[in-house]
């Protein structure tokens, strides 16, 4: 029998612990990397840049800087959305929730 009750508990407590992996990841940190660490961007793991750093070589061609700072920046938002992933597939149990839009 559908009890109501018991699934509007189920979807509070599911609030709680994502509002606790949220502010988890607000702590989360990755850096991303192209030209062999000539660039190198940091975000966090709701995609917010947080550092970027240029080695001396990197600085010559702005056609190539261009290339690695998207690249860099394509390898950051890569690991942080896998991070994220990851730690609402364990909240959820791995179920697609229709409607739940990552990250936040």
């Amino acid at each position: 029998m559908f009890d109501m009750a018991k699934m509007m508990k189920q979807a509070q407590d599911l609030q709680k612990k994502m509002e606790g992996v949220q502010k988890e990841l607000d702590g989360v940190m990755v850096t991303g990397e192209a030209g062999n660490g000539a660039v190198k961007i940091t975000v966090n793991a709701k995609m917010f840049v947080q550092n970027v750093e240029l080695t001396p070589e990197a600085m010559g061609d702005k056609d190539m800087l261009e290339d690695l700072f998207k690249l860099a920046l394509e390898d950051a938002y890569n690991k942080a959305n896998d991070i994220t992933q990851e730690k609402m597939s364990g909240l959820t149990g791995g179920m697609n929730i229709p409607g739940l839009k990552l990250p936040f």
